[in-house]
């Protein structure tokens, strides 16, 4: 996430998500563990996916704990395999016990959305047509899961209602028609915002046009219609198409040539990427654990790591274990 963005915009929200999560105490932490200690833990995958929110994962455990650090093993945007650590998290244990609901509900939900975003993108692959999402966004997550959108390999439409003039079917119905409202809106937004109307018929489309439209949005018409819309704009203004639109059948429409396909369902039906934190261990100020023994790898492939546990392989993941080997074991330190 643009460094900016993630002060300015997701730092008060991530806060605002420890504070829903931690209104007096944690009170399971600070029964165990009354005094700071150094600690480890391991971010793994158990799923197959698209990984994505590492900046917002690691900035959770600054706000609680500012020297905590996260070690990568994985980018940003790169697939995933089930059992692959992902990264290894070190800083003050109450802070690694008490984030990490909040830290991993954000990575899981935006590894999530850019899994599924990757997924139909790649459907209209060598299309021409662009996959863009919509504001059908969860309350006060916009900034994360459009995000996730951009990271799986999909566009940001309007961010939000300043953001640009989409004229929707209340809007003309308000107007009194499509040629009155896109009059309205060019007299009133300035020259700078694109004007989009939303087109439910071949009439309406017709009026779009003549009113000169910027974009015209062909809203739940069937194949047919569509290809006559777009025939009919023929380059008079840019075409989006919508409704109802998912990986089961937006490759349906990958022939009509329209400019861009807006989808609902990219922020509003992917389900998360499943990863946990595990492994937990004490550390003191040599790295070693409170046993007396080094801190281990979690690779399943490292000779000196713990076995993490692993899926069959999907179709998504397009990784091998032997690219997640560790030779130099990042995370293992000298034992005693």
């Amino acid at each position: 996430m643009n460094p900016i963005t993630l002060t300015t915009v997701a730092e008060p929200l991530i806060r605002q998500a420890l504070a829903e999560d931690i209104t007096n105490e944690d009170v399971s932490t600070a029964a165990i563990m009354p005094d700071a200690r150094s600690s480890a833990v391991d971010l793994i995958a158990k799923a197959d996916g698209v990984l994505c929110g590492l900046d917002v994962f690691e900035r959770t455990f600054a706000i609680l704990d500012p020297a905590s650090r996260v070690q990568r093993f994985a980018q940003e945007g790169s697939t995933v395999c089930s059992g692959q650590v992902l990264a290894t998290v070190t800083g003050d244990v109450r802070a690694l016990l008490s984030g990490e609901r909040v830290a991993l509900n954000y990575l899981q939900r935006m590894s999530g959305i850019a899994t599924y975003t990757r997924r139909v993108a790649r459907l209209l692959e060598g299309s021409g047509t662009t996959l863009v999402d919509t504001r059908k966004t969860t309350p006060n997550m916009r900034v994360f899961e459009k995000e996730a959108v951009r990271t799986g390999g999909g566009r940001n439409h309007r961010y939000n209602l300043s953001d640009g003039v989409m004229l929707k079917d209340n809007h003309i119905a308000a107007a009194g028609g499509v040629r009155q409202a896109v009059a309205a809106a060019r007299a009133y937004a300035p020259f700078v915002r694109k004007i989009e109307v939303e087109c439910e018929t071949l009439d309406q489309v017709r009026e779009a046009v003549k009113a000169g439209a910027d974009i015209i949005m062909l809203d739940n018409m069937d194949h047919t219609t569509m290809a006559q819309a777009v025939a009919l704009i023929d380059g008079r203004a840019e075409t989006e198409c919508s409704g109802n639109i998912d990986a089961d059948n937006v490759r349906a429409i990958a022939d009509l040539g329209v400019d861009y396909v807006s989808s609902g369902a990219l922020t509003h039906s992917a389900p998360i990427l499943d990863v946990s934190l595990k492994h937990l261990r004490m550390l003191d100020e040599a790295g070693i654990n409170g046993e007396g023994e080094a801190s281990t790898c979690a690779n399943a492939e490292c000779g000196e790591g713990k076995q993490a546990e692993q899926a069959s392989p999907s179709s998504l993941c397009d990784n091998s274990f032997t690219a997640h080997k560790c030779p130099e074991h990042p995370t293992v330190k000298a034992r005693r």
